[in-house]
């Protein structure tokens, strides 16, 4: 069982937010402006762009995998560093954090999420984990699309937290406008896999 799958069980247990729950925050930037639709409009092929830590990194590999996989679902093909339409950048990261899984649903007390009170001392300190994709015009190097993703639980492991994190910044591509949307998500129990239950614009 994945770390998710055993937060999720945790969660369900005491009776807090439980896996169909659990719920990622999603901002968008089209370079069209508003209209996202365009922002990317041509030849889906792109290649992936590594920066000198993520070279040296024995598990990006692996999120690379998770976004070739993903992306393939939309019709995007990755050209393994030969020219493409697209350079896609990827950035990830965790911190410390304290608001509660998934946003503001309800409150840390309802919960169990918050970043103090009881939560806090049952399942420990919380992170909040981000994943951002950047899509370059490989010609002009102009920024065609940015999304980027994030999701808060109580699992210090960036890499754990991933498949999520990708599958929801992926979850429509590209976003519509407005720029801001919420995304709820399943995790299924026998495979550990997030699976994109609704998404819901925000108005911020």
């Amino acid at each position: 069982m994945t770390r998710i799958a055993h937060l999720c069980a945790a969660l369900a247990a005491a009776s807090l937010t439980g896996c169909a729950g659990l719920t990622a925050d999603v901002h968008t930037v089209a370079n069209d402006g508003a209209d996202h639709t365009v922002a990317l409009q041509g030849e889906q092929t792109y290649t992936l762009a590594r920066t000198q830590p993520q070279d040296d990194s024995a598990d990006h590999p692996q999120a690379e995998k998770l976004l070739r996989d993903e992306l393939a679902k939309h019709g995007f093909v990755d050209t393994a560093g030969k020219p493409a339409h697209y350079l896609l950048s990827v950035a990830y990261g965790t911190r410390p954090a304290s608001i509660g899984v998934g946003g503001k649903d309800c409150a840390p007390a309802d919960c169990g999420a918050g970043g103090g009170g009881l939560g806090a001392l049952l399942f420990g300190r919380e992170y909040q984990h981000a994943l951002t994709l950047r899509f370059f015009d490989y010609a002009s190097g102009t920024e065609r699309y940015k999304v980027g993703a994030v999701f808060t639980d109580r699992n210090a492991d960036p890499q754990e937290a991933l498949p999520l994190l990708v599958k929801t910044a992926l979850a429509k591509l590209p976003f519509d406008a407005p720029a801001d949307w919420r995304v709820k998500l399943s995790i299924d129990k026998a495979s550990g896999v997030p699976n994109v239950e609704s998404m819901q614009p925000l108005q911020r």
